[in-house]
């Protein structure tokens, strides 16, 4: 019987992830990752060439946050995998699915102090769910595919993993790639998961893993002021309209994390927008005053715990790690909610009649006439003219406007890294957003100085010709370090930016740009840019001397 003839792991490699539906890898070629790049040169899957492989990073997990499926990016040895490091720990933070590959000097030379070696796998282990370095060809391709199964069913954040070069290029039996193996993710049914944890309320306390779920049920049963609270974990489980679906049918109102926003339209009659720092005077009056907490895919960050009292809080995610609730569920945020469909909590008319004497937006001023322009007051524009565009936020003084002025309508239509908050993610994650989101323009608001920190990925923008709009408020300073190191350190100190003409450094990578100094002018560059359907710079001049309201 003839035998298929052998295939190369690189080959192998991109024939998983063809069979598992990927569309784009983020990467920047190099030497020793260059035979997974000659196998990528005869597939489907398109390459998108970043600048950086800092901005392949964050451009896949863009894609992943704009699309809620894996990103994937990839590096060479050495230089190129470490450059990824601040991309790949931004996703870490936020538990942001991505499947990164990097390339390694060969098995014989590793720990040999040669050319570009380094222990990459010691750098990348704090922040990512695995880094594995692969030794064997057919020990990848378990490990890739666990990898994916996990990425799409389980706990969700970066998985690394390394192929020295010489091992890219052994050739593995292609019915490899056909076999059955056990791919379930490393959790359990809804009803074996269920730890109850000690709690003053109605006496629960551990069990053996038998009743929980049925103290779940009485207790949402018994409650009159129930409450929501979602994370990004029901956006990664494609729980979004079965949350919409229990909250309406139950009448129960919701509050989110930040990377939820949306989950639930903030002009949904029961979304009271985000609870916790920054949270609105709803959102975390109801969090204060709940008598039960359904926190559905959220880490109960210390930022998040600030808006909630001492109601009990049946916790729901897939990382066991982050569960610290009154009764947590280690699980799927979809498989806990259709396991609590048909329980009815007591009428909540009341509780939603209280509600509403709290405002859901921020009171914020931006009637401002007077030149240099208020940045509250252009954030404002910017969000007025951005029609239903996808807003991507970088790091800064801006981000706090941006929080307390856009009200988030649909589900990921607001991309900001909050656990990390890099400077710099803003420009190169547009691009995998823009790519996620075919039919949404993208618009980023991002400061002079994290500008400076990605700009050159506008060569990547300009050369696949994205609709993204860069709103760049220009300060000409670290504005929110100033503001901190004015309060508490005997004034400013190396936060003074000389910049350059950010209109020319837009043009010589032929993308249109304009400078805008005044009110009212915002708002229509940034409708007229959107609508040309094409990269679009707009320089804002703004007060460098303006500060964000403190928390």
């Amino acid at each position: 019987m003839q035998t298929a003839a052998q295939i190369k792991l690189a080959d192998a490699l991109v024939k998983i992830l063809e069979k598992e539906e990927i569309k784009y890898i983020f990467g920047y070629p190099g030497e020793q990752i260059l035979p997974f790049y000659q196998a990528l040169q005869k597939s489907s899957i398109k390459h998108v060439l970043m600048r950086h492989e800092q901005g392949a990073a964050h451009a896949a997990d863009g894609y992943a946050r704009a699309s809620s499926q894996l990103g994937v990016c990839v590096a060479t040895a050495g230089p190129g995998a470490l450059n990824m490091v601040m991309g790949v720990a931004t996703a870490y933070k936020d538990s942001v699915p991505l499947l990164v590959i990097t390339g390694d000097v060969s098995s014989q030379f590793k720990g040999e102090n040669v050319f570009q070696d380094v222990d990459i796998n010691a750098v990348f282990r704090p922040i990512t769910l695995q880094s594995h370095l692969i030794d064997d060809p057919e020990k990848g391709i378990n490990i890739l595919l666990k990898a994916i199964s996990t990425l799409k069913k389980g706990k969700t954040g970066p998985i690394h993993l390394n192929f020295p070069k010489d091992i890219l290029q052994k050739e593995i039996d292609p019915v490899l790639l056909e076999r059955g193996m056990d791919l379930k993710p490393e959790t359990d049914s809804i009803n074996s998961i269920i730890d109850g944890i000690n709690s003053e309320n109605d006496g629960i306390k551990s069990a053996n893993g038998v009743n929980e779920i049925k103290q779940v049920k009485k207790l949402i049963e018994k409650s009159q002021k129930p409450l929501i609270l979602a994370g990004a974990g029901v956006l990664w489980s494609h729980a979004t309209s079965d949350l919409q679906n229990f909250a309406e049918k139950r009448q129960v109102p919701v509050v989110t994390t930040y990377h939820a926003r949306g989950v639930l339209s903030e002009d949904h009659p029961l979304s009271l927008g985000l609870i916790g720092l920054r949270g609105t005077e709803a959102a975390n009056f109801a969090g204060e005053n709940a008598d039960l907490i359904l926190a559905l895919g959220c880490r109960l960050s210390e930022r998040t715990r600030k808006g909630l009292g001492k109601g009990p809080v049946i916790q729901v995610n897939m990382d066991e790690s982050v569960l610290r609730g009154d009764i947590n569920i280690r699980g799927d945020v979809q498989e806990f909610l259709d396991e609590i469909k048909k329980i009815t909590p007591e009428k909540t008319d009341k509780w939603l009649k209280e509600l509403q004497n709290y405002d859901k937006t921020h009171e914020v001023c931006t009637d401002f006439e007077e030149t240099p322009l208020k940045p509250q007051r252009a954030i404002k524009e910017i969000l007025e003219a951005m029609d239903d565009s996808i807003l991507v936020n970088d790091a800064g003084s801006h981000t706090t406007w941006v929080n307390l002025l856009m009200k988030a309508r649909e589900p990921s239509s607001l991309i900001f890294s909050g656990g990390f908050g890099p400077m710099g993610y803003g420009v190169p994650a547009a691009v995998g957003v823009s790519l996620a989101r075919p039919s949404k323009n993208v618009v980023v608001v991002v400061g002079d100085g994290g500008f400076q920190m990605n700009s050159q990925e506008l060569a990547t923008i300009a050369g696949m010709d994205l609709p993204i709009t860069i709103c760049l408020l220009n300060n000409q300073s670290l504005g929110i370090i100033r503001q901190w190191q004015e309060l508490y350190y005997d004034g400013s100190f190396q936060v003074e930016l000389d910049n350059p003409d950010f209109v020319k450094l837009a043009n010589a990578y032929h993308i249109k740009a304009s400078m805008i100094d005044s009110p009212r002018d915002v708002f229509a560059a940034v409708q007229e840019a959107v609508k040309l359907n094409k990269p679009v710079l707009i320089e804002i001049i703004v007060d460098e001397n303006e500060d964000i309201p403190l928390p």
